[in-house]
């Protein structure tokens, strides 16, 4: 959640810049770190508080929609006359696993094949816009391209009406997503923590305010976008997507250990530790020399 706040904390400042026309550096509406908290307050502590994930599914459609519209702008802006960082980035940008479950549990007549169809959808329609956007970006500015890329499209278009739609595009299409990603995680310090108390509006609002507030101060102090994406990627995103999906079917699974399916989980297994292992090295070994 961090991650996606962080986004925000970098690129609002540029956003509410864009519409300015004089030099107003030093107001309190272009620190990033005011904003977040402001935005935090105002839109996503709000939509954490719903008690259902299904109440989230018109702002995830409306965060569908801007992600488009950004894609679409990206597109008119290409037409007009580092390696340690990829592979945890990429297992970032796909881990929806955690909300897998919440979304089983209120789909209308819940199956393994409905879920399959939300599952292939979801991944689909995301794998599209990331390539649409990385490979514009990439045609764009080449090996120039910054870490975060509205940042390599601010330094050469500031004022563009272009860039800042594509910015306010963004920046809806993450705070939308933040409340979406906090279900899953309130509902699991819930179940560790509280389980043995009886549902309270109490506890949902404490354990609501406490993670939304310790995600923004990660969001706050964290300097690079890159390095959020970096060592969470290499960590978590690497357990969630390779390791415990293989661990879980060896553990539930009754076929011999040398069948092709167990074989491919263990392979699973020792590929995320692999990969996940050496992203993380060698980001630190970068944090190092520099």
């Amino acid at each position: 959640m961090s991650s996606y706040l962080l986004i925000v904390k970098t690129e609002l400042p540029g956003a509410v810049a864009g519409f300015l026309s004089g030099d107003e550096s030093g107001s309190w509406y272009l620190d990033g770190r005011l904003l977040l908290l402001i935005t935090s307050v105002c839109i996503v502590f709000p939509l954490a508080l719903l008690p259902k994930i299904g109440f989230l599914g018109y702002t995830s459609s409306l965060s569908f929609f801007f992600m488009v519209l950004s894609i679409f702008f990206s597109l008119i802006i290409i037409f007009q006359p580092s390696s340690a960082y990829a592979i945890p980035t990429m297992a970032f940008s796909f881990l929806c696993h955690t909300s897998v479950l919440p979304i089983y549990c209120e789909l209308q007549s819940p199956s393994k094949s409905r879920m399959q169809n939300v599952t292939v959808t979801g991944i689909g329609l995301s794998f599209l816009i990331y390539f649409m956007s990385a490979l514009f970006g990439y045609l764009t500015f080449y090996d120039k391209v910054d870490s975060e890329l509205l940042q390599s499209y601010n330094k050469y278009l500031p004022h563009d009406t272009v860039i800042l739609t594509v910015k306010l595009a963004i920046l809806f299409a993450v705070l939308l997503t933040v409340p979406l990603i906090h279900f899953p995680a309130r509902k699991a310090v819930l179940m560790l923590f509280f389980s043995h108390l009886p549902v309270s509006w109490i506890c949902h609002i404490f354990v609501t305010l406490a993670l939304n507030t310790i995600v923004v101060l990660f969001a706050m102090y964290v300097p690079d976008i890159k390095n959020m994406f970096g060592v969470v990627g290499s960590t978590t995103s690497t357990c969630l997507l390779f390791v415990y999906p293989g661990l879980f079917y060896l553990k539930l699974s009754r076929e011999d250990f040398l069948s092709p399916q167990k074989l491919g989980a263990c392979a699973l297994v020792i590929f995320g530790i692999c990969v996940g292992l050496l992203s993380l090295v060698l980001i630190i070994f970068s944090w190092i020399n520099q």
